[in-house]
């Protein structure tokens, strides 16, 4: 699969072709004119581009693609505090973004997301954290076995879990990544639905992986 980066920072930019060339055929660009040329040749099967960009920015190029009728997905990078930029990009036909700075299992998580919803590649994989394993096409989790029912938002929360186990994820960080920034819920159903997880985790003792961080989140580890 082929995936167009555009990002004005070089070394950033060499990093994420770096963390994405064992996977996938990279093709790179640091400005937005470039950026621009080689989106509209519609032949990626998804560009990661950075927002804020010399001459043509990140917004600009979507808009063209779009108008172009070019369905490429669009992940954008955006600053840590850019609640306006990732709105914009959304609504400009962005499908997701990307705060930075972030890790290398997350760019390639949310890549693959992308990827799996525009049906470019299937749901055969299969996310395992000890003896839990995620049945990624029926939207269920074996556990030492044994298939459990999940709901839709309860297995996007503990893939997400998984895919950053060992890292502390803020509520606010599970609250965007699962439901959106722009949903009509609040934050607080985080906190529920880590309850309801744990309460299907508990006959099979995964319930005490589920650490809270006090005042911060929670954080999926072996106690």
């Amino acid at each position: 699969m082929k995936v167009l980066v555009v990002e004005d920072n070089v070394s950033l930019l060499e990093s994420i072709r770096q963390i994405l060339t064992d996977e996938y055929e990279v093709d790179t660009a640091d400005n937005g004119e470039d950026g621009l040329f080689m989106a509209q040749q519609s032949i990626y099967d998804i560009i990661i581009l950075d927002v804020m960009l010399p001459g043509i920015d990140g917004f600009e190029i979507v808009r063209k693609i779009r108008e172009a009728k070019i369905d490429t997905s669009v992940l954008f990078l955006t600053a840590k505090d850019a609640l306006e930029d990732r709105v914009r990009g959304l609504e400009m036909g962005g499908d997701d973004y990307l705060v930075k700075p972030f890790q290398a299992p997350e760019l390639k998580a949310r890549i693959r997301a992308l990827l799996r919803r525009s049906g470019i590649i299937s749901l055969e994989q299969h996310v395992k954290y000890r003896n839990i394993e995620l049945l990624e096409k029926e939207k269920d989790i074996l556990v030492d076995g044994k298939v459990i029912k999940m709901t839709l938002k309860q297995f996007e929360l503990l893939e997400y879990l998984i895919q950053n186990n060992g890292k502390i994820l803020t509520r606010e960080q599970i609250f965007d990544r699962i439901w959106g920034f722009d949903s009509d819920t609040t934050i607080a159903i985080v906190e529920v639905f880590i309850h309801h997880l744990r309460k299907k985790l508990e006959p099979f003792n995964y319930h005490k992986d589920i650490q809270t961080v006090r005042g911060i989140g929670y954080m999926l580890k072996q106690p």
